[in-house]
């Protein structure tokens, strides 16, 4: 009996029951612009606030003066105010999210939109010190640097009628670094309630979808202005270190982006199947975590440069759940199943810049674009893995030489120590997904072949996988990408020469073939060895 494999192609194209792209989780920055360097902090203490000598001793006053306001309003609407006081630099902090579930369950009982708890803690924050840099005595002239100190911040947890729960912490050290956290599934399953589009949840995320073309609009249109409007309603009703007055002078917090989950979920019909499926998933691309590989997943330009940040894969799995996890310099790629039944892929972008983004609050559409490029690639190149096979009118083009263009080139044969290095190179995501240089090229291919291997081969070869339709060129620029048609004829070509071919040769760094396919073949060869033998044909002594 033939054991049945699971394919994710035949997985993904008969049986996801719903499909959603959408903005997971977000922290973002706020930051006061013009209060970041030294000459900015002494220009707020002296010409904004009209003191004569610029001294630290003013933040602990403007300090002192946000924590009773922060009491009073507390006292004045009856909210809690819970003390976690030690230090956790964390960016998600689900500790604190414990703690005060049970303020936001029961105002969701109550139907009751606003501030349910708000959080003290003691963290590293960068903030501002003044030291006393003349040497004269009883002179003062402060300079002002910043430095990571523990120093108090409050959480405002909110629940909003938009978002659902989110928070804004703010910190009570000049210049009052601040943060905000929202979750990009929550506010669409707010709109899909405003909309009254039915669904089911599922956590973080959803399950069922009645509409599901309304959902995949809703997650389309959230941007900038829903995530500025959650800010500005909540840090108008919540004291601040900042007055009114100040304000009024341009010192006021802007948004940038510091975390932002984007992620394609994949709602499959049983979750028997889902969990084979993730299964041959893994099996298939153990190998996907070669440093590499996982840098042409964010589709960055590799034009020779490099960089300091590590490349690192883990597939692990606490208690019976399997993740796939990949890193890129602050960012990385993450794919599991959400509760035993969605297939996710999401891409964490910690750093805007790993992908060419600027981080300001107004580019989110266009880190979205990109973060959803990166589960498109990762998705495209998964499911060549597992549908390579290529046909016979392409191997035969690939064999021989080929003529397209007005221009002949040589051919491409399997089995060739040149051609398959090419292939072999072209099978990393770091170029079947991005682009890649000859020189970027070069370098792989040459450690395939463990010779010498000049740009000017690079070069001639570049030209050959161009002919015959493997890779194109990016217009306006020296680097190539991989076309679907490459992809699949790379993986093809080295899954055979690797995966089937290369145990059957015995090779003594590969694992041996099946202990019945190696009976079979003996069988096959004593069989064919007789034949030749009985027909007189065997070699002449």
């Amino acid at each position: 009996m033939v054991a049945t494999v699971t394919n994710i192609n035949e997985v993904l194209d008969g049986h996801v029951l719903l499909e959603v792209e959408c903005v997971d989780r977000m922290l973002l920055n706020a930051y006061v612009p013009n209060l970041q360097v030294g000459g900015q902090v002494v220009r707020f203490l002296t010409e904004h606030l009209g003191n004569p000598v610029p001294s630290p001793a003013l933040f602990s006053q403007i300090g002192n003066r946000f924590r009773r306001e922060v009491k009073a309003y507390a006292e004045s609407y009856g909210i809690p105010i819970l003390h976690l006081n030690k230090p956790d630099r964390s960016r998600w902090d689900d500790r604190k999210v414990d703690h005060v579930r049970p303020y936001v369950d029961d105002a969701l009982a109550a139907g009751r939109f606003g501030v349910v708890a708000i959080v003290a803690a003691q963290e590293f924050q960068w903030v501002f010190g003044g030291r006393n840099r003349s040497e004269v005595p009883g002179v003062v002239s402060f300079d002002f640097t910043k430095s990571s100190r523990r120093v108090g911040t409050y959480y405002f947890y909110v629940l909003d009628p938009d978002f659902g729960l989110g928070f804004i912490k703010i910190c009570t050290y000049f210049p009052y670094p601040a943060k905000v956290w929202v979750n990009g599934h929550e506010w669409a399953k707010c709109q899909a309630d405003h909309n009254g589009i039915s669904y089911t949840a599922l956590a973080n995320g959803f399950a069922a979808c009645e509409d599901p073309e309304g959902l995949a609009a809703i997650c389309e249109r959230f941007g900038p202005a829903d995530v500025q409007g959650f800010f500005d309603r909540w840090i108008a009703q919540i004291p601040t270190p900042f007055t009114a007055t100040d304000r009024a002078a341009g010192y006021w917090w802007e948004l940038s982006m510091r975390q932002v989950e984007v992620s394609r979920t994949l709602v499959l019909d049983d979750p028997r199947r889902a969990r084979r499926f993730f299964e041959a998933l893994v099996a298939d691309n153990i190998g996907i975590g070669r440093p590499q590989e996982v840098h042409a997943v964010f589709g960055r330009d590799r034009r020779g440069r490099t960089t300091a940040k590590q490349f690192r894969t883990r597939v692990f799995g606490p208690g019976t759940e399997v993740k796939m996890d990949f890193a890129y310099k602050h960012s990385r790629v993450k794919q599991y199943l959400k509760e035993g039944r969605a297939f996710r892929i999401e891409t964490v972008i910690n750093k805007p810049s790993d992908i060419g983004v600027l981080a300001r609050l107004e580019h989110l559409p266009e880190l979205i674009a990109k973060a959803r490029g990166v589960n498109a690639r990762l998705l495209q190149i998964e499911r060549a893995g597992q549908g390579c096979a290529i046909g016979d009118d392409l191997f035969d083009r690939l064999h021989k030489p080929y003529i397209r263009e007005g221009q002949r080139t040589g051919a491409l044969r399997f089995g060739d120590p040149r051609a398959m290095a090419l292939t072999g190179a072209l099978c990393c995501v770091i170029h079947a997904v991005t682009g890649f240089t000859n020189q970027s090229l070069r370098g792989l291919v040459a450690g395939l072949l463990d010779v010498d291997y000049s740009a000017n081969q690079m070069g001639y070869d570049l030209r050959k996988l161009r002919l015959h339709g493997l890779i194109e060129k990016i217009p306006g620029t020296n680097t190539y990408r991989t076309t679907p048609e490459g992809i699949r004829a790379a993986v093809f070509y080295t899954k055979l020469h690797r995966r089937l071919l290369g145990p059957l040769l015995d090779a003594g760094d590969k694992p041996p073939a099946p202990i019945e396919l190696r009976r079979a073949l003996t069988t096959i060869d004593q069989t064919l060895a007789t034949y030749i033998t009985n027909a007189r044909l065997g070699t002449a002594a």
